[in-house]
């Protein structure tokens, strides 16, 4: 719900142009009227902010966190600008560290807590100098040409993200109608939307978290550009990717972010295979498993409880493995060497990074699920006491809620992990009786073909 201060509040009669170039000065909304309150602000970053202003720079709460305090949402990190210098702001806080060569910033640690401060970088530069160079198809590789907010505003991306909250008069300063936007719950790009989005491919990606997340309508000039420049993600290195895949999947807004990528034809550089099964008469039970999958998740990150790229994985290669493996089948592999082998190509054809802390148990869940067709003997025993079982067994139980399996496998393994191990035993035993019993039928039925075809 939008807080009432920014009901009736429309700048873009004054305010409707974005583009650097046009450099208006902020729309400066006083402490009366807006909703923010220190109360809700990080104290580090408080004190980091205080510690600028009494050291004579400019310090503002920058970004997401402003936007979200407008929103009535309560910001996980607080990020913070100033005209002070990395070197100044190192000097200002023994707790400081300088990171990054793309963007330097400068971390400052309180505990595990960690305030990200940012020198205000300027807008108008040399295209290729040792501070700032671009690749040849515009990405930025690196911008450290520091400069004053005025020029600092048009850097940033989005202009819900370019709201300054200043720690002087505690008023938020706004350049490009942001606060406008928040109000019509609308993502719009500052500058021109295919110029920014060559700078940085993965800014599309950003919009379609931030429009999931916000629950916020793409800009039709921010959107248009995607449809024909989403093969620059391409480029982008995997280890970005792989970041913004966790925050688009494991934030709490999974499924929205997946239906915006599928809208937006995304969903391909980050899961080609995945995407590839979209376009067949697969679609509708792949749909089903991702969003069942990704629901859970959600559920999961709203109750606070562990999540694993591990699982997020094995959700969107599930299906392009086990087709690749059915194919492995055909030219005569067993079906765990098959499933194996299926699960290490795909993986190693994914565009994003893939960790092996996380890859290699992913291969274990998908190869195990083969395995819960078997019932009975030393083979079930085996696969209940293996380490990945509950998250195989989870795994399985997601398929049997899309229709992929039956509900009996579920229900079989469901009874028995939950025995005392006496009782696992016993039914284990059971089974394999019945087991033996229905090869012998087998057996003794191709015994009597057999004879009939000698007598003929």
């Amino acid at each position: 719900m939008i807080p009432a201060f920014l009901a009736g509040r429309n700048h873009g009669s004054l305010f409707n142009d974005t583009d650097p170039p046009s450099r208006h000065g902020p729309i400066i909304v006083p402490r009366a009227e807006h909703n923010v309150s220190r109360a809700n602000i990080s104290p580090n970053a408080l004190k980091v902010l205080y510690r600028l202003k009494s050291a004579g720079f400019e310090a503002f709460l920058v970004g997401g966190s402003v936007r979200d305090l407008l929103l009535d949402r309560h910001p996980k990190d607080f990020d913070l600008a100033t005209n002070a210098d990395p070197d100044q702001i190192h000097g200002l806080f023994r707790n400081c560290r300088l990171i990054g060569r793309r963007f330097r910033l400068a971390h400052v640690r309180f505990g595990r807590d960690v305030v990200e401060v940012a020198t205000f970088r300027a807008a108008g530069a040399e295209p290729n100098d040792e501070d700032r160079a671009h690749s040849d198809s515009g990405r930025i590789l690196r911008d450290n040409v520091y400069g004053t907010i005025d020029e600092d505003v048009w850097r940033r991306d989005f202009t819900v993200n370019a709201l300054y909250y200043n720690i002087t008069d505690f008023s938020i300063w706004d350049y490009v109608n942001g606060v406008a936007d928040v109000r019509a719950r609308t993502l719009r790009l500052i500058g021109d939307p295919e110029k920014r989005y060559r700078e940085d491919p993965v800014r599309m990606l950003r919009a379609m978290r931030f429009a999931a997340k916000l629950d916020f309508t793409l800009a039709p000039e921010t959107a248009a550009p995607i449809a024909t420049l989403g093969g620059l993600l391409k480029d982008v290195p995997p280890a970005r990717l792989f970041d913004e895949l966790l925050k688009l999947f494991q934030s709490g807004h999974a499924v929205r972010s997946f239906e915006l990528l599928v809208q937006y034809d995304l969903l391909r550089y980050l899961f080609r295979d995945t995407a590839a099964l979209l376009e067949t008469d697969e679609r509708e039970k792949v749909v089903a498993l991702v969003r069942q999958g990704l629901a859970n998740t959600d559920e999961r990150v709203r109750d606070d409880k562990p999540i694993t790229p591990m699982f997020l994985y094995a959700l969107f290669l599930w299906f392009p493995i086990r087709s690749l493996a059915r194919r492995l089948e055909s030219e005569g592999w067993n079906d765990g060497q098959a499933m194996l082998e299926a699960s290490q190509r795909i993986v190693a054809a994914q565009q994003t990074a893939f960790p092996r802390r996380f890859s290699s148990p992913m291969k274990e869940l998908l190869t195990m699920q083969w395995r819960f067709g078997e019932r009975h003997g030393a083979r079930a025993a085996r696969l209940l006491q293996h380490k990945r079982f509950r998250a195989a067994y989870d795994f399985l139980v997601l398929r049997a809620s899309c229709g992929e399996i039956d509900q009996d496998t579920v229900k079989w393994w469901s009874e028995l992990q939950n025995l005392p191990p006496e009782e696992q035993s016993k039914m284990l035993e059971v089974q394999r009786r019945q087991g033996r019993r229905r090869r012998g039928g087998r057996r003794r039925s191709q015994r009597h073909n057999e004879m009939n075809d000698v007598v003929v």
